[in-house]
């Protein structure tokens, strides 16, 4: 290359002294032409290797300067077309690449260079004249014939792509990624029998790969060949009998054809393999299970998951399947534990961590195993607000509130308003966190903003109201928010008690004493806080006995407040 010549004179142009030209003297237009070359190659060398790191901008400075000096030189040419395209402008590199193809029409990477930038500027018809043309050449460039094709289809050349993609099959031999590209042109223009004849010549190329005939049976198959793809898969397992994808494929077109006993036999076959994979085992399954239901269908579901379980004993998808299939039969525990298996395995699913979050918030909720998958889910999908949302209402029900008003928050940031029910959830719950805090004109304020959205939320209402008599304040808007609640849910224990607690706040004792009467009939086994306002609400109605024994009642609560020790002692309220 002309740069060698360059670097090697400019290396001898420095090393050399004066006295060493003393007996061949150079003319003064020599030397100036040596001085030159040397300070093209030198700023060449920086140009590249500010290229290298990075720099393009210093690159650039560089490689402009060494093509002033020497403007004809093809390789200046092609570093600065590239510095270009690196920067994402191909028409700035374009002339710059064409004038190092000009320079040096043998360099076939300066041809490459200018159809790549061609292809960038969606010209891809000239980018294949210039491909067309290097695969021309000779045996040494086939192997862009199949840059070529690409370039071909892309540009809807659907006959010229199909002659070079017979070209590079002479260079390569018979391949998938060729074969698949002859059939797809072959079916657009409606020619089966020549797509059918590809795919059979790869068979033959590649004996004993189920793939090869798993894609001929497809095309067969969407083309309504259903015989001729079953004749082929047979042909196949009598060769190769301990292929399950075979039998798996046998097992759906028998099944299409209406042959059932003979379309289960091979699924049986097919699932009692270790070779199949897990996905397509669990997949079949559910799809069975998707079906009418039958005796036949239970007897062979039974036979597939027993099948799974010996030889799928460990893997995600599986347990996915036999939970899914526990959720059709009503047994709603042992499915959400058969999940908890499968994302133990592979905890990216998020549909299945939605499923056993959700499954932990029945009736008896177990949060602390709830938060498990919550954390789990905000690991695994931190740009998901539900995966925060659920995790902020789970601390937040286990009193770990900063951690609730953090999760809760972010769930609010990443929704952006997009689901308003999760919004307005959230802001009930970060109320009730931020109320546990100390922060108290924040959790009102979010109270506020939760029934903005919803004003008929009970759950909301009914802590609300509950924080206001607490803190005395707002009692009849506490009283017009807990009356609505009672009168809509009149069996609910945990309402009930806040309905009576804020007409104790209000001096309504009568009141209180029968929504707390009502309160503790629906309760089988009413809570510290019922059994302490109780006998905080007799004491208040003169039955300072009575009162006493329920407060001792309490007595072995965690939920009491810190004064009922007090009020035991002393045999009187205190607030």
């Amino acid at each position: 290359m002309v740069f060698k010549k360059f670097l090697f004179l400019y290396i001898f142009f420095s090393l050399v002294t004066w006295t060493g030209f003393a007996q061949q003297k150079l003319s003064k237009k020599e030397r100036k032409q040596q001085e030159t070359e040397a300070l093209t190659s030198r700023y060449f060398i920086e140009g590249t290797k500010q290229m290298s790191l990075g720099d393009l901008d210093k690159a650039f400075f560089y490689l402009q300067k060494s093509l002033e000096l020497s403007p004809e030189e093809a390789a200046i040419n092609y570093k600065i077309a590239e510095l270009y395209s690196r920067a994402n402008q191909s028409e700035k590199a374009l002339p710059y690449a064409e004038k190092a193809v000009q320079l040096d029409s043998e360099n076939k990477y300066y041809a490459l260079m200018v159809a790549e930038i061609y292809n960038n500027l969606k010209q891809p018809l000239k980018a294949a004249e210039i491909l067309d043309q290097l695969t021309a050449d000779g045996e040494s460039n086939q192997q862009y014939n199949l840059d070529l094709a690409s370039l071909l289809l892309n540009a809807g050349e659907f006959d010229q792509a199909l002659v070079v993609l017979d070209r590079a099959e002479e260079y390569y031999g018979v391949l998938e990624p060729i074969t698949v590209q002859k059939q797809r042109i072959y079916l657009r223009n409606n020619n089966l029998d020549k797509a059918i004849e590809e795919g059979e010549r790869l068979i033959e190329a590649r004996p004993g790969n189920p793939t090869y005939v798993l894609n001929l049976v497809e095309i067969l198959y969407n083309n309504n060949q259903i015989d001729q793809a079953l004749t082929l898969v047979n042909e196949e397992i009598s060769k190769y009998p301990n292929q399950p994808e075979l039998q798996m494929a046998a097992h759906s077109l028998l099944k299409e054809k209406g042959q059932i006993k003979a379309s289960n036999s091979y699924l049986i076959q097919a699932f009692s393999s270790p070779d199949l994979d897990p996905e397509v085992k669990a997949r079949a399954f559910v799809s069975l299970l998707n079906e009418i239901k039958t005796p036949e269908r239970e007897g062979m579901l039974d036979t597939l998951a027993g099948y799974m379980s010996q030889t799928e004993p460990q893997n995600a998808a599986i347990y996915e399947a036999l939970g899914e299939r526990k959720i059709k039969e009503g047994n709603q525990a042992e499915a959400i534990a058969l999940f908890k298996k499968s994302l133990t395995l592979n905890p990216k699913n998020a549909k299945l961590l939605e499923q056993v979050i959700l499954g932990s918030f029945g009736d008896t909720p177990d949060f602390a195993e709830a938060e498990k998958f919550t954390i789990m889910g905000v690991d695994e999908f931190p740009e998901n607000p539900e995966f925060w949302f659920y995790d902020g209402i789970v601390k937040s029900a286990v009193k770990k509130d900063s951690a609730a008003v953090e999760s809760l928050t972010k769930a609010l940031e990443l929704n952006s308003s997009k689901n308003p029910q999760l919004d307005q959830v959230a802001y009930g719950s970060l109320g009730s966190s931020l109320y546990n805090l100390g922060e108290i004109d924040s959790a009102f304020h979010y109270f506020d903003k939760a029934l903005e959205l919803n004003p008929r939320d009970e759950q909301t209402m009914n802590n609300y109201a509950y924080f206001l008599s607490l803190e005395k304040r707002d009692l009849e808007k506490a009283k017009s928010m807990s009356q609505k609640v009672v009168e809509r849910f009149p069996d609910n224990g945990t309402f009930l008690d806040t309905h009576a607690w804020v007409l104790f706040q209000l001096g309504d004792f009568e009141g209180a004493r029968k929504y707390m009467d009502l309160a503790m009939q629906h309760e089988n086994e009413p809570s510290g806080v019922m059994l302490e306002h109780y006998g905080d609400i007799l004491y208040h109605l003169g039955d300072k006995s009575e009162a006493l024994s329920y407060w001792k009642k309490a007595a072995d609560s965690t939920e009491a407040s810190e004064l009922l020790p007090l009020k035991i002692k002393d045999g009187k309220y205190h607030e």
